[in-house]
């Protein structure tokens, strides 16, 4: 999935040079072959006029793995953090395969973070900047966006973090 290890930005996160693509590349970070399929009736993106719309994205691995596990519970904040960058890759992946680039993606404009957290974790938005830092390294200035994160009692499968997200076109 990538040489660089979860929880560390490789790059500085407001970089204004490159496009998505490179920064990628710089980063030596490799982006999932596919997007992982969507497990009920829906589309991983979706497209209205300028905004492309990603559907709830999991930490699933390349391998189909799932990252589950109740955070706050048998699951730590940081490594909760790592699955919601695994999510944002997963998120990228998805973009990718309906743009054909992400270099065609002008920026992030807002993500939903749920956490599947025990009722005394308070550290959501913890949890959650692994995706918001990833995508805005990512895409520079433009990746920095608008966000809500929260716990929720479950999610899907089990799985410890969930994020859909709102992109503009370039």
């Amino acid at each position: 999935m990538s040489s660089t290890p979860l929880g560390s930005t490789p790059f500085p996160i407001r970089q204004t040079d490159g496009t998505p693509e490179s920064r990628l590349a710089a980063a030596r970070i490799a982006l999932p072959a596919a997007p992982p399929v969507p497990i009920g009736s829906f589309t991983n993106v979706r497209e209205c006029g300028s905004l492309l719309y990603v559907s709830g994205q999991g930490p699933v691995l390349q391998d189909g793995s799932l990252m589950r596990g109740k955070v706050g519970g048998d699951v730590d904040a940081e490594a909760a953090r790592g699955h919601a960058e695994i999510v944002a890759l997963n998120i990228l992946a998805a973009l990718r395969g309906h743009c054909g680039s992400l270099d065609a993606v002008g920026g992030v404009v807002k993500l939903l973070g749920l956490v599947n957290a025990t009722p005394d974790f308070a550290r959501h938005s913890f949890v959650i900047d692994g995706a918001s830092d990833l995508l805005a390294a990512v895409f520079g200035p433009a990746g920095v966006h608008a966000r809500s994160s929260f716990g929720v009692s479950s999610l899907p499968n089990n799985i410890t973090v969930e994020v859909e997200a709102i992109f503009e076109r370039g």
